[in-house]
């Protein structure tokens, strides 16, 4: 770059520099190889500002100030972005220099700006970043960095906060009437200073009555209110900080404050609201403290405080606008924690509680704006909101149950006489309130009909109301959902008064439910009838055949090329095949009724399968391949879920429907040989045979060969490794019995996965890394399996040369790759096959490979830089490791066991006498401390080493960490260090 033109953009540069700087940017701009020269530039440039010199750094402190002089001088004020980004860096270098070389930073910065209105914004903005720097709980620091700041502040706090405090009251005074930007600038960095400084600088007479005329100035007040709230925050003193709520109080109440007109500012009244919060919990954290310490006179007084508020909080709670009653729900949510505390409550506070009470299910109420077709951000917000005061509702009822129970009793019933002229809000809250009930009234097992007879007389009452009255009728969609969901969740009721099910199902059924109007209620509905039928049982058995005849047309598959659309999306259906499956399999029919029910239900899909397979295999486009493949693997889904009505108790064979599965399952596996959409049609199969492993057990065993043979086909790392799973699955279940089958299939499965991971990959590709990642450990956890299921002949039967090469895969597996989850498994493996072959009928030259491979791997792993101990997986490994190290080994070459208090390990590395090992005292001291300290009361280690010859060998103490000396190596030791003793 052209060094001269650069100069032109010092700040005190003459206008000829400048303008060649310009000029040559500009060029720069146009100039199609500029990216090289900047790119040189940059990279040429970087240096950090530790490296600089004395000189290059006092450079910098200068060029900042002039900087700074210079924004005061200026005709116009730089941007704002600009302003910020400078006071950042004030900021860091402040981090950086104040401790050391520049003391007098603040002090500086204030004789520059004064109290120019160009100066005193760049001053407070400069303070607001380095609170930030300093302060900020967003920002994540290191350990180092948080003791660095904790040194700043307690330095500040020391030589610069008073007179900080005293330029913040001058610019406060200067500019309140004149400036509102600058004061509301100001009052921010008040707010954000009084966290960590000594508060009796700011809660003093003149700055708080400062603060509070601000109350009365509209461009203020706002700023002030957040400020306050800061203050009011501060820890100290319970006392104190009695008074000082209450003197902030009488004020502000004398200033007229606490009479809250709902035309009031609603962006005001929202800081107002949270101020009072703070006061109120600020009063409730001294009163609880005063409890604590047993001055029970003070503890009063400040109950009064908090008494004397709940009238103002009360106005807060019940304002229309959410965000201002929101804010105040933390003092109201406290204080009932504080009734509930009393052994008695006086007429005022049963007065008060009743008070909340009407506000929660006042705002509970939708409002009319409310968009329930299109949810956008605000209608989020207003069910955050609702979850807020649900939690005082929960508050209320551990308060007092019976008034809550009364109070929405009362309610409830008022609204439903007249539901066809009611609002639908008021309509959907009454019912709202009886659901939320269940929760606020906890029982065991959803027993709201037994026990307390008040309660439960008075929810009988209330549920026989709600299925009798006919609000399920209202046309609303949110008075429809609601009932519903009420409706599910007492669904004991229909045990006490079995006589409302016919009402509900029929609701269920017709246009009210899983016929509606609108889709969101359709597709809740088909969720909530599943529920319900379920929970029914055998109240269900007078129904069945009438229910599954009213839902044969929501059981439809639709075929793409139709054009018709259902009324349910593919997921609801599957809802509702599960809800037939339930009536079928629970029923009271014979085994031969179950089984002709259960045909009906899924020989339509296996009609509409075979066709539309067909279909698939003769198109060519793309899209309807698609389409068509979707639609066959949601008739496999269909089919699937059905299954889950199956239970211990109902078995698919006791109910007689083996044979309807085994025919779906014929139909299903020849999708696994259609060439096109392999991935959708794969992936609906398999999780079709995962449900028939569990239902038809042994009789799904002549299907798997088969199965397995198409899935392997053609196979993606994405296939392979959700096909292993479906191994896994058949090993664990059937062990023995797959082995001829596992045995076979042995070798192709593991061609297949090792051809994946053999494929290139591009260096970054991230999906392709991790997809191989993922396909390795499905390959571990398989051989996992397959040895954990006692099954270790089928290895061995696959001849000498794979067998060796399956062993190295999981050794490499063990050290080489830095996936701590695999490498848990390859360890697990190696200790089972150790275990399983290391006596003297296992595989020859197996005792060669155990000591030639398998115990360097327990050594070499924790040795490679990529093992972590900081990661919980990791220590994982290592103690799998140390395990199979300390007893997996065969007898006689690695032993551990206690003796006298002490744990004596003695190592016997002698198979053959050139072993040679190279060990770190960091893998000693992880080995054997980890072994001392899961099973040994002692610290206290000894180390016998026999017949061993060692490269270099340090050993480490375990209290110290430091290495020991000659003399300490060669006897044993106490107090945690390692004893070391060689016979050679």
């Amino acid at each position: 770059m052209d060094e001269q033109a650069l100069l032109g953009l010092n700040p005190n540069a003459d206008a000829d520099f400048r303008q060649r700087a310009l000029a040559y940017f500009e060029q720069l701009k146009i100039s199609q190889d500029a990216w090289q020269v900047c790119a040189e530039a940059l990279a040429q440039s970087i240096y950090r500002y530790s490296e600089l010199t004395e000189v290059q750094q006092q450079l910098i402190r200068e060029t900042l100030i002039t900087w700074l002089q210079a924004q005061m001088l200026n005709p116009q004020p730089e941007k704002t972005f600009i302003r910020n980004k400078a006071a950042q860096v004030f900021a860091l270098l402040f981090v950086t220099e104040y401790l050391t070389k520049w003391p007098k930073f603040f002090f500086d910065i204030l004789s520059v700006v004064d109290l120019n209105p160009r100066g005193v914004d760049m001053y407070l903005r400069i303070l607001m970043a380095v609170d930030a720097e300093l302060v900020d709980r967003d920002v994540v620091h290191t350990s180092e960095e948080a003791r660095r700041n904790t040194l700043l502040k307690d330095t500040m706090r020391e030589q610069c906060i008073p007179s900080l405090v005293e330029s913040w009251y001058q610019i406060l005074q200067n500019y309140q009437y004149n400036n509102s930007e600058l004061t509301c600038q100001c009052l921010e960095v008040v707010g954000a200073y009084v966290s960590w400084i000594d508060l009796s600088l700011i809660a003093n007479e003149r700055f708080i009555n400062m603060l509070l005329g601000h109350m009365s100035v509209e461009v203020l007040r706002e700023e002030a209110c957040d400020c306050l709230f800061e203050i009011v925050n501060k820890g100290m003193d319970p006392i104190d900080k009695t008074k000082l709520v209450e003197s902030l109080c009488q004020v502000l109440q004398s200033a007229g404050l606490f009479s809250i007109d709902q035309e009031d500012d609603v962006d005001f009244l929202a800081r107002f609201s949270k101020l009072v919060n703070g006061m109120g919990q600020a009063l409730i954290a001294s009163w609880t403290k005063l409890i604590k310490n047993g001055d029970m006179k003070s503890a009063q007084d400040t109950l009064q405080a908090i008494e004397a508020k709940v009238s103002l909080m009360l106005q807060l709670l019940i304002h229309e606008d959410d965000d201002i009653s929101s804010n105040i729900i933390g003092f109201c949510y406290d204080y009932l924690h504080i009734l509930k505390q009393l052994s008695a409550l006086s007429d005022q506070q049963k007065a008060n509680v009743e008070a909340i009470m009407l506000a929660v299910m006042k705002k509970l109420t939708y409002d009319e704006e409310y968009n329930f077709e299109n949810e956008g951000e605000d209608e989020a917000m207003f069910v955050e909101y609702r979850k807020q005061l649900k939690l005082l509702l929960d508050r209320l009822a551990q308060v007092s149950p019976e008034l809550l129970l009364a109070s929405v009793r009362r309610v409830f019933n008022t609204t439903l006489q007249n539901w066809q002229t009611t609002r639908f809000m008021e309509v959907e809250v009454a019912i709202r309130l009886l659901y939320m009930l269940a929760e606020a009234l906890p029982v065991s097992h959803g027993a709201h009909f037994s026990g307390d007879v008040t309660k439960a007389t008075a929810l009988q009452d209330m549920m026989r109301t709600l299925v009798t009255s006919g609000v399920s009728a209202y046309q609303h969609t949110s008075v429809t959902l609601e009932f519903f969901e009420t409706v599910v969740r007492y669904e004991k009721f229909f045990a006490v008064e079995p006589q409302h099910i016919p009402t509900v199902l029929m609701a269920f059924l017709d246009h009210r439910g899983l016929r509606h109007t609108s889709p969101k209620v359709r597709s809740r509905t088909a969720y909530l009838f599943s529920r319900f039928v379920k929970s029914l049982n055998k109240q269900m058995n007078p129904f069945i055949e009438d229910v599954l005849n009213r839902i044969q047309d929501l059981l439809e598959l639709s075929p793409p090329e139709n054009g018709y659309q259902a009324l349910l999306s593919s997921d609801d259906q599957l809802f509702i095949y599960e809800t037939a499956g339930v009536l079928i399999v629970n029923s009271e029919y014979s085994a031969e009724r179950k089984q002709a029910l259960m045909r009906n239900l899924l020989t339509p899909l296996m009609e509409k399968f075979k066709v539309l397979l067909e279909k698939l295999m003769m198109a060519q486009d793309e899209d309807r391949q698609m389409a068509l493949a979707d639609c066959l693997n949601h008739a496999v889904g269909f089919a699937s879920r059905t299954s889950k009505a199956f239970s211990n108790k109902q078995t698919v064979k006791q109910c007689g429907c083996s044979e309807v599965y085994l025919d779906c399952l014929q139909t299903f596996l020849p999708a696994l040989s259609c060439p096109l959409q392999k991935e959708v049609l794969r992936s609906g199969v398999r999780t079709f045979l995962h449900r028939m492993i569990i239902c038809l057990e042994e009789e799904v065993l002549p299907f798997i060969p088969s199965a397995s043979e198409h899935m392997l086909k053609d196979c993606e790392a994405k296939d392979l490794q959700e096909f292993i799973p479906l191994i896994n699955q058949i090993t664990a279940k059937f062990k023995t019995q797959v082995s001829p089958f596992l045995q076979q299939m042995f070798m192709p499965l593991l061609h297949a996965i090792f051809e994946v991971l053999l494929l290139p990959a591009e260096e970054n590709d991230q999906s392709a890394a991790l997809e191989k990642q993922m396909l390795r450990r499905s390959y571990f956890a398989f051989l996992q399996t397959v040895t954990g299921s006692g099954m270790s002949e089928v290895i061995a039967n696959q001849g000498a040369e794979n067998v060796e090469r399956v062993l190295f895969t999981v050794i490499q597996g063990a050290v080489d790759y830095p996936d701590p989850i695999a490498q848990k498994t390859c360890f697990i493996i190696l200790s089972k096959l150790v275990e399983l072959w290391g006596g003297k009928d296992g595989p020859v030259g197996f005792a060669d490979f155990v000591y030639k491979h398998i115990v360097p791997a327990c050594f070499l792993a924790p040795l490679k830089q990529t093992f972590d101990l900081a990661d919980a997986q990791t220590v994982l490994v290592c103690i799998t490791v140390c395990f199979f190290l300390l007893f997996s080994l065969p007898c006689g070459r690695l032993k551990g066991k206690k003796n006298n208090g002490h744990v004596v390990l003695r190592v016997v590395l002698s198979y053959k006498e050139n072993t040679l090992f190279s060990l770190n005292g960091v893998l000693v001291w992880l080995v054997f401390t980890c072994y001392g300290t899961v099973f040994c009361s002692s610290p206290v280690l000894k180390i016998k080493l026999e017949n061993c010859r060692f490269e270099y060998l340090t050993l480490t103490c375990i209290t110290c960490k430091l290495p020991l000396s000659e003399s300490e190596q060669t006897g044993s030791s106490s107090l945690g260090c390692l004893g070391f003793s060689c016979d050679r």
